[in-house]
């Protein structure tokens, strides 16, 4: 019994975790219709494979003692994830405009009336033995319960023709990366919503006509219900999420190579240190990582020796590439100002706001990284510092 239910249990966790990593976005921007839809096909998906498991409609039917009350629960759910499905498709397609909301509002009646009538069907159907695993099949010619079957896997049956169609005709007119993979799984979740459709109402059909072929409905059908629960809610994220991944990537890479820097200037004081918690954005710990260099670089402005950078530069652009060799004056530069500054060394005083060159300003994540080099930067010091030396002695 318990192996039964392990192919259950992994589209469920897969589907409620993608709800709980949604979550806080919701909570964010519930304005916006596109993650508030989003989010909500994953709470009706994620809700309708938690009710399906054997071991919670037993729960339920016995906690409610209505016999098979778990067949509407669950069918209301998959067809409100259904409705979802197709307007967040229609969303995607077509620009806001009043035909649109027109056809929103359809499908939103046409499934709340789905969803009306499969608990009414369900009230006066007389089912009293409590069916688990071949309820459809079981009362496939009962009065009123055949309606409520019919309903539920019509109702599946057409978001999926629909939801199939629009993608076909709208795939070539995507270019977006993300929205096309995407819909590549879409449509792969949909196929399988099909053979799913067509498994069940084969096996009602064949009980129709005195046939047993049960087995397609308690057998075959379920595993393609499962895989197009997760293939519909990966192709539903992965265009918002992927974007959203590549920026916290990119933000990730850009706050590890300030770190280096960062550390370098924390013995100075900023004038207004910004304290994040562990859980605030990525892109706000990068903000401010971001500013407290700047911040630590307006108090090294008088100590900064544009002389030294240029002669570093020179030296470093024998043997490396442009964008190194600026890296690298940079953190020799920035490292002597430093020193300066903790040694108490009077700044240097001018009639000119003093400012670090925007040589050093532009480059900051390359000078974070050379700055990981310290025996590098201490040579080339060196041989600057015994090139100036005989310069000095002429």
């Amino acid at each position: 019994m318990t192996s039964f239910h392990v192919p259950y249990a992994v589209p469920t966790v897969l589907l409620a975790l993608a709800f709980f990593l949604k979550l806080p976005t919701f909570v964010r921007a519930w304005r916006d219709p596109e993650i508030r839809a989003t989010t909500l096909l994953l709470f009706w998906a994620t809700a309708a494979l938690v009710v399906i498991i054997p071991v919670n409609i037993q729960r339920l039917n016995e906690m409610t003692g209505i016999p098979n009350f778990a067949a509407p629960w669950a069918y209301s759910f998959l067809t409100a994830s259904c409705a979802t499905g197709l307007t967040m498709i229609m969303r995607w397609r077509e620009e806001p405009s009043e035909r649109r909301r027109r056809r929103l509002r359809r499908i939103h009646a046409a499934y709340a009336a789905t969803i009306v009538a499969l608990w009414v069907t369900f009230v006066l159907a007389d089912v009293p033995r409590t069916r688990i695993y071949d309820l459809d099949t079981y009362y496939a010619t009962t009065p009123w319960m055949r309606e409520h079957i019919l309903l539920y896997l019509l109702a599946h049956l057409t978001s999926c023709l629909t939801a199939a169609y629009m993608l076909w005709k709208w795939f070539k007119e995507v270019g977006n990366p993300w929205l096309k993979t995407g819909i590549v799984f879409l449509q792969a979740g949909f196929a399988l919503g099909l053979v799913f459709d067509v498994a069940k109402l084969t096996a009602v059909a064949a009980r129709w006509c005195g046939v047993d072929w049960d087995w397609l409905s308690t057998k075959a059908a379920p595993p393609f219900a499962l895989m197009e629960a997760v293939l519909a809610a990966i192709g539903f994220i992965v265009p918002q999420a992927g974007p959203a991944l590549k920026r916290w990537g990119r933000d990730q890479s850009e706050y590890l190579r300030l770190r280096a820097l960062s550390r370098a200037v924390r013995v100075l004081a900023p004038a207004a240190p910004a304290r994040f918690g562990l859980w605030v954005p990525l892109d706000l710990r990068v903000l401010q990582r971001q500013q407290r260099i700047h911040d630590a670089l307006r108090l090294l402005a008088p100590y900064f020796d544009a002389g030294l950078y240029r002669a570093v530069y020179a030296e470093a652009a024998r043997t490396r590439p442009e964008a190194k060799a600026r890296a690298t004056a940079g953190a020799v530069a920035l490292r002597e100002a430093i020193d300066a500054y903790r040694a108490g060394t009077p700044a240097r005083t001018t009639g000119q706001p003093s400012r670090v060159s925007t040589a050093v300003t532009d480059h900051l994540g390359a000078i974070s990284v050379a700055l990981h080099r310290p025996r590098s930067l201490d040579s080339i010091r060196r041989r600057v510092t015994s090139t100036e030396s005989p310069k000095a002695h002429v």
